[in-house]
């Protein structure tokens, strides 16, 4: 039967597409450039699928969860309904922010919906009967949402670039994407597409839109590595300035954007997808890196993204949050400065 080769090839292509790092190349160009693709210049670049299989296959160091067993019952997510009201007549000088689930917001700022990257399919996968499948349902539905006036992707792994869920979107909103990342919308006919390199700045009606770096890859096959930037985006608002961060490792990027853009008003910071450590620390921060981040950036307000909704590493799926409070206490940081949401609950920052 083909079904197990095909299978065995998808969990290669979905996992390089989680945790695997640029490959290097030499470049006279930016220092995040190559002659090829992108790189990430605080680390040494350096093929690592080797160590991908040693992962998998369950032969690396051993380690343990951050907390004890005790302290981790069995995870179920929790969700709200969704506010309707409150999405459909968003306050006027606010930051209104619902969380979708996993690294999808819906921010409604300044007479704007923007969604951060949309992931309503059941599975973050380019095929519907493989690849990783949801934990926890869309805390709103597509049909739910708002008119979308623009749409932020950080980079182009499946379960944050989804293309069932951008081509449903149509048109209608504006795609922010990191540099290469164009060709691949126009492709899919989407073509109301702005591309920015790192630090570079486009305005939208009125909020002006940062990209900024962050240390992490791209992929979509086993053939594309690194072909297309990766980026997190800071929106000015009349609100204040709003941080959403791509999958990243902890870098010396944050204490740059802290200095060019800082400080935040909120923030929006991975903090799953991290173990095991020997492998996953390079491209996905820790809740412990994720405080710093916070710190760095100047951030008076974080929420927690990137956790409980698909299984794609090794932690315990409800760790994050409370390995969270812990790296908050130990910062001396009150654990109301850096939250988790339910899926589908709305909160408003003043």
């Amino acid at each position: 039967m083909l079904v197990r080769p095909i299978l065995l090839i998808l969990i290669i292509i979905f996992s390089l597409a989680a945790c695997s790092p640029p490959k290097s190349a030499i470049s006279p160009l930016p220092p995040h450039h190559t002659a090829t693709g992108f790189r990430n210049p605080h680390i040494a670049s350096q093929g690592r699928l080797m160590d991908f299989f040693r992962w998998r296959l369950g032969l690396g160091p051993h380690e343990e969860p951050a907390l004890p067993p005790e302290e981790m019952p069995p995870y179920y997510p929790e969700s709200v309904p969704p506010d309707l009201d409150r999405i459909y007549q968003p306050p006027a000088d606010n930051i209104q922010v619902t969380w979708i689930g996993h690294s999808s917001f819906l921010i409604q700022v300044d007479g704007l919906n923007i969604l951060t990257d949309p992931m309503f399919s059941e599975r973050a996968s380019p095929v519907t009967f493989a690849g990783p499948r949801r934990v926890a349902a869309p805390g709103l539905s597509l049909s739910q949402l708002p008119p979308i006036q623009a749409v932020l992707i950080s980079h182009n792994h499946y379960d944050h670039l989804d293309i069932r869920t951008v081509v449903s979107l149509g048109n209608e909103p504006r795609f922010f994407v990191p540099l290469g990342l164009a060709r691949w919308f126009k492709k899919n006919d989407l073509h109301n597409v702005v591309e920015l390199d790192w630090w570079q700045s486009a305005s939208f009606g009125p909020i002006r839109c940062h990209c900024v770096p962050a240390q992490h890859f791209s992929m979509r096959t086993i053939f594309d590595a690194n072909e297309t930037l990766w980026a997190g985006w800071v929106l000015e608002t009349s609100a204040g300035k709003l941080f959403f961060s791509c999958d990243t490792g902890y870098s010396p990027d944050f204490k740059e954007i802290g200095r060019r853009l800082g400080p935040m008003r909120l923030a929006l910071i991975p903090i799953g997808g991290y173990m095991p450590r020997w492998f996953m620390q390079p491209m996905h921060v820790n809740p412990e890196e994720a405080v710093l981040i916070h710190q760095d950036v100047g951030s008076a307000q974080s929420i927690g993204m990137h956790w409980g909704t698909f299984k794609l590493t090794d932690e315990p799926l409800g760790e994050p949050p409370r390995f969270l409070q812990r790296a908050l206490g130990e910062a001396g940081i009150p654990a109301d400065k850096f939250i988790v949401l339910r899926f589908g609950e709305t909160r408003v920052f003043p």
